[in-house]
């Protein structure tokens, strides 16, 4: 047994995981590991003072929240059966800013709880996850550790999503992801459909289906990363069919410390922020995400820029993020960050919402 082993920080286990690789053999805390079986714990905790400027309406406020990312507690099993490795991860994402509306509950989301079988034909997930499209876009986001945009009362942080990029719900599905091919990754699921279609007789006669192609190499030094995702799906009541479908991609480029990003997506009868149960019309929406960070000894600087044009929701956003990161150890993170977000109603122009807030948080990882 190996007690209090050291080894990658929970956000990058909870990342591994997302991104489809075995949490198993990431673990931060690895609790046990005997004859071909581990079982493993990280963590993720954060939060921040955030001071905002609402311009709107001409108002002041000061909280303490959490960032980006909720606090996150996860659990991780691996287990060798000849020529197969299963394994397992269930993850506990809670808020911290509900303690006061509620003073004895505090929501906690499962975004993860599922299994997988592992073997030389690459990898099947079956349970809860993270969703496939916009995967890449949400998860190789350089700002993903810090505050961003403003989110809801009692919750995160919005970072980049309705401003560059949707939300990849976590949901029910069965997804198969192949072995690296000289870097070539894909991944191709079948998910719980959400039900954009109201009214007697609804009905989703298939799941929803989601893919996923990362690349990733090094030329002369330069590391490069690719990608394209998708998703599609169609419901219908009897009298109203919508298809559904969106398309995700993104480039990421770094050497000798500079990292330059590009990410975008279009989406048709697709919820741009979020997917989940409720009508919708089979109106577009698209986005795109600018960033460049620079790491220099124990810190990294990030300039964000991002747009989302949804005529699906009659709403255009953009929002802009100067971010500075501290490592003060490999465990223990301190972020400042000023972020200027607007939205607008895309019919008048009429502006919804101007904000500027500042956010200084700390980041405690296992």
């Amino acid at each position: 047994m190996k007690n209090n082993n050291f080894r990658k920080s929970g956000l990058a286990i909870a990342m591994a995981a997302a991104m489809g690789a075995s949490a198993g053999a990431n673990a931060a805390v690895e609790l046990y590991n005997q004859d071909g079986t581990s079982f493993s714990v990280d963590g993720y905790f954060n939060a921040f003072y955030v001071n905002r400027d609402d311009k709107l309406n001409d108002i002041g406020d000061s909280r303490i929240k959490m960032g980006f990312l909720p606090n996150t507690i996860g659990f991780n099993f691996s287990k060798e059966m000849g020529d197969l490795t299963l394994g397992g991860r269930s993850s506990f994402w809670t808020t911290i800013n509900d303690s006061l509306d509620s003073p004895t509950d505090t929501a906690i989301d499962v975004r993860q709880f599922y299994a997988t079988v592992n073997g030389d034909f690459g990898q099947v997930l079956i349970g809860k996850d993270f969703g496939l499209y916009a995967r890449s876009n949400i998860f190789l986001d350089e700002i993903l550790m810090g505050f961003g945009s403003p989110g809801v009362a009692g919750g995160v942080s919005f970072g980049n999503i309705r401003a560059g990029y949707p939300y990849p719900t976590p949901s029910a599905q069965i997804t198969y992801r192949s072995p690296d091919m000289s870097g070539l990754k894909v991944a191709a699921g079948a998910l719980d459909p959400a039900d954009t279609v109201t009214g007697a007789n609804d009905e989703n006669s298939a799941p929803r289906f989601e893919s996923e192609v990362t690349y990733n190499a090094n030329l002369n030094d330069v590391a490069l990363t690719g990608w394209v995702n998708g998703r599609y799906q169609s419901a219908e009541n009897g009298s109203t069919t919508v298809d559904s479908t969106g398309l995700g991609y993104g480039v990421k480029a770094s050497v000798a410390g500079l990292t330059l990003a590009a990410s975008g997506f279009t989406s048709k009868g697709d919820n741009p922020v979020l997917i989940g149960n409720g009508a919708v019309t089979e109106d577009d929406a698209d986005g795109f995400l600018i960033q460049g960070s620079y790491a220099f000894g124990a810190n990294r600087v990030v300039l964000s820029y991002g747009e989302t044009d949804a005529e699906i929701l009659n709403l255009e956003t953009e929002s802009t993020t100067i971010g500075f990161f501290h490592d003060v150890n490999s465990n223990f993170k301190l972020v400042a960050e000023y972020n200027m977000y607007e939205d607008r109603n895309r019919t008048t122009g009429a502006t919804t919402t101007e904000a500027d807030t500042i956010a200084l948080g700390a980041i405690v990882m296992f």
